[in-house]
């Protein structure tokens, strides 16, 4: 049986905790690609380094600027690295962030083994973000469909590619056993996002 904090967040968040874990979301992922710019691209490859803007006001308008900064700050690493190298470097450091998130998520929500407990955690982060979803089950696999996400009409197909690999960190982090990978975004002209969810040869969650 899930736990009670897992029930209650995947059912309903209060707006306060939605803020503060967004607000959570955003500095870790920014902080991730604005180090990442600084490390790689020495500044006189760019005029100017992209401003972060600080989130402010309401939900919505929270996460339209951090989509806002996602972006620029993507674009700003393909601008001085190369779109192949700011990939590959992007969502390698994103990964990691989702990852963090995940992990820290399943201790603090109380998340068990089972495939159930992973979708309902992945159900309350999701939300903080804007975005749901449904899962049906092919086999011994799942294909989760986004139908809507507040991101996507901020974000470039480049911004999408690079911060979805967040989201991949973040399954591997609730279960360490189970792994997910988009196969394609509404960002890239879709009508709704697809990935596909698998357990790991030897991981056999309930």
């Amino acid at each position: 049986m899930p736990s009670f904090r897992l029930r209650l967040a995947s059912a309903w968040l209060p707006g306060w905790e939605l803020k503060g874990e967004l607000d959570r979301v955003s500095s870790m992922t920014t902080d991730a690609l604005t180090s990442l710019l600084k490390d790689r691209a020495p500044a006189s490859s760019l005029a100017v380094y992209p401003p972060v803007i600080p989130l402010r006001g309401s939900l919505d308008e929270r996460r339209a600027i951090m989509a806002t900064n996602h972006t620029m700050l993507v674009e700003a690493l393909v601008e001085a690295i190369g779109e192949s190298k700011a990939f590959d470097l992007g969502r390698q450091a994103l990964f990691e962030v989702g990852l963090k998130i995940g992990a820290e998520s399943r201790v603090r929500l109380g998340v068990g083994d089972g495939i159930d407990d992973l979708l309902r955690a992945a159900k309350a982060l999701y939300r903080v973000l804007g975005i749901s979803f449904f899962v049906v089950q092919h086999g011994s696999d799942y294909e989760m469909r986004v139908l809507r996400c507040a991101l996507a009409k901020f974000y470039s197909e480049r911004t999408c590619r690079v911060l979805s690999a967040s989201d991949e960190g973040v399954i591997r982090g609730l279960n360490s056993r189970v792994g997910m990978r988009f196969e394609h975004t509404i960002t890239s002209g879709y009508p709704s996002c697809m990935a596909r969810i698998w357990i790991e040869s030897g991981g056999s969650p309930a």
